[in-house]
């Protein structure tokens, strides 16, 4: 082999190595920034880390919403109607939020099994619902039919 053949081969062995290299660093910082959906089921469920930041959601549980002294800490219970979660969160609600409303929240959970959002989300209308919370109401919903379903079969 040639001196400039083999100068080739090093160069173009060392670009593939450095794309390599690149890939890896942007797929390992895409991963980090993921943010997870989950519902208050999966969360109860222990299927959400405790240490990575995640998206809840669901609907308020009427007559659940606290505030606190210092008016802008709120303590409310979300709910997928099968599981119920305690969200804590210190910060400006969106004007759309209420009891009964579908709501998204971004935060960790702690070490005693509570939310603490960072941001709260809620749906713009009465009729628009984020497909997550959808989803995660509808498959709560079909999970507690097929419950009531089995328990009315035993009994």
């Amino acid at each position: 082999m040639t001196p400039i053949r083999k100068k080739r081969l090093m160069l173009i062995g060392l670009m593939v190595g450095a794309v390599g290299i690149a890939v890896a660093l942007a797929l390992t910082a895409f991963n980090d920034n993921l943010m997870y959906f989950y519902s208050p089921a999966e969360i109860t469920a222990g299927k959400a880390p405790a240490d990575h930041p995640i998206r809840v959601g669901g609907l308020v549980v009427k007559g659940s919403v606290a505030r606190k002294p210092d008016g802008l800490t709120v303590a409310f219970d979300l709910t997928d109607n099968k599981d119920t979660i305690k969200i804590n969160y210190t910060g400006i609600l969106p004007d759309l939020f209420r009891e009964g409303q579908g709501i998204v929240a971004l935060g960790k959970l702690n070490d005693q099994g509570v939310f603490v959002a960072s941001e709260v989300l809620a749906k713009h209308d009465e009729n628009y619902m984020p497909p997550e919370v959808a989803d995660a109401l509808k498959t709560a919903h079909n999970e507690g039919v097929a419950q009531q379903a089995a328990k009315s079969i035993v009994q």
